[in-house]
């Protein structure tokens, strides 16, 4: 490793990663990604390709194959370069604040809030929110695109989120999600009713091929996905019910795509088949077909979050209620009116 090393720029925050026991000999862009759970494979890849991992042994190097195979005791450094012509702002977006300490935060998030800014989403975020309720201290913490952030949910989710307000909480809870000690918990409303009470949905998942902007179920490649769910409530309607899903993988879109592949998609999810077809539409009384027809985001709540403390060491167990909108569908579902509740 030379200093025209992309990894020596000042630029660039530095992610020290090690081969665990039993981890040797699979590939390091896997390793990385695993250790990273907020950035895809896809993001490691590239960086990899472009200089940006040095493996620290006696003597460094530079690895540019992501397909590189890592030894039991190798050491890698990963530069993970800043954007520094994105400027951040706080901006005075309301937050359901539900706990909050010198360390971290956790915000109970509405259907309809982006959690990071991105190409179309660059004002308007969670992070723009948490800048402007916990300073600018926040920046840097866990990168300039994503202060502060270690888990999302997808825009039109609700439910519970944990921030960091801190680099040793960051890290921390990025390593409670890697090494999947984080409980998380979700209420989803699906279409029609499984076969099975509860059961385990052992698929994998990669970006569809079909279309790059989907994920879908691969049979071969992809990123191990598992989800276990259970029926928690049949509505009277007999069109849907309501299933308590555990994460006990974290992909994208997980639960949406993995229930969508087993016949069952989330109520108000047209990425996924969530839609009013017709036989839907004909199982469905007045009330709830307008109920339905007019929610516009996913029936799909982040209700738990469980996590270490990173500093005190107490685990947290957070939850969350329905949002007054999904419980509304609820109601109807049964036969009800608004008045109804879960």
């Amino acid at each position: 490793m030379n200093e025209k090393d992309p990894i020596k720029k000042t630029s660039v925050r530095r992610l020290t990663v090690s081969v665990p026991p039993g981890g040797e000999g699979q590939r390091i862009d896997r390793l990385v990604t695993n250790c990273l759970p907020d950035r895809s494979r896809t993001f490691i890849k590239r960086l990899i390709e472009q200089g940006y991992l040095a493996v620290d042994n006696t003597v460094p190097r530079t690895i540019v194959e992501p397909s590189y195979r890592v030894k039991l005791g190798e050491k890698f450094i990963l530069g993970i370069p800043e954007v520094a012509d994105l400027q951040l702002a706080g901006e005075n977006i309301p937050l359901n604040i539900i706990f909050e300490d010198e360390e971290l935060i956790v915000i109970d998030k509405p259907a309809g809030l982006v959690v990071h800014p991105a190409p179309g989403n660059q004002t308007g975020t969670l992070v723009n929110a948490l800048i402007a309720h916990c300073g600018e201290s926040l920046k840097g913490i866990g990168g300039v695109r994503r202060p502060g952030i270690v888990h999302r949910l997808d825009k039109d989710t609700s439910g519970l989120l944990v921030g960091a307000k801190t680099s040793l909480a960051h890290q921390s809870l990025v390593t409670q999600f890697s090494e999947r000690t984080v409980q998380r918990a979700y209420i989803a409303l699906v279409w029609g009713i499984p076969k099975k009470t509860s059961g385990l949905i052992d698929a994998n998942i990669g970006r569809s091929p079909q279309n790059r902007k989907k994920m879908s179920v691969r049979h071969t490649g992809g990123r191990e996905a598992r989800t276990r769910y259970k029926v928690e409530r049949i509505f009277s309607t007999t069109a849907a019910c309501m299933l308590k899903c555990h994460l006990e993988t974290g992909r994208t879109h997980q639960i949406r795509v993995h229930l969508a592949h087993i016949g069952h998609p989330i109520i108000g999810d047209p990425v996924y088949g969530g839609g009013i077809t017709r036989s839907r539409k004909a199982s469905l009384g007045n009330d709830a077909l307008t109920a339905t027809s007019g929610l516009n985001r996913q029936s799909l709540h982040a209700y738990l979050l469980g996590f270490m403390h990173p500093v005190t060491g107490i685990k947290h167990r957070f939850e969350s209620v329905l949002p007054p909108e999904l419980a509304e569908i609820c109601a109807f579902l049964d036969g009800g009116g608004n008045s109804g509740t879960p």
